[in-house]
């Protein structure tokens, strides 16, 4: 279920993403067609500004890396 997240003065979306969940790859995008006009806004958001958080699915485990020397 999404959910909102208010602004806290000098934010800007690829703040409040890492903040809300961890990491800002694959995410940005997302937050940003989720809410129209969040862009028109500036880079930095206004105070107070509501952005609706989209679910997202979590990240895939890393890959285990595989040594020949160890």
């Amino acid at each position: 279920m999404p959910q909102t997240y208010t602004t806290r003065q000098g934010e800007t979306v690829d703040l409040v993403c890492s903040k809300f969940y961890g990491r800002t790859r694959d995410v940005t995008e997302s937050v940003l067609a989720a809410n129209p006009g969040l862009a028109a806004l500036g880079a930095v958001l206004p105070l107070g500004t509501q952005i609706v958080m989209p679910d997202i699915e979590a990240r895939p485990a890393a890959t285990k890396l595989i040594s020949l020397w160890d």
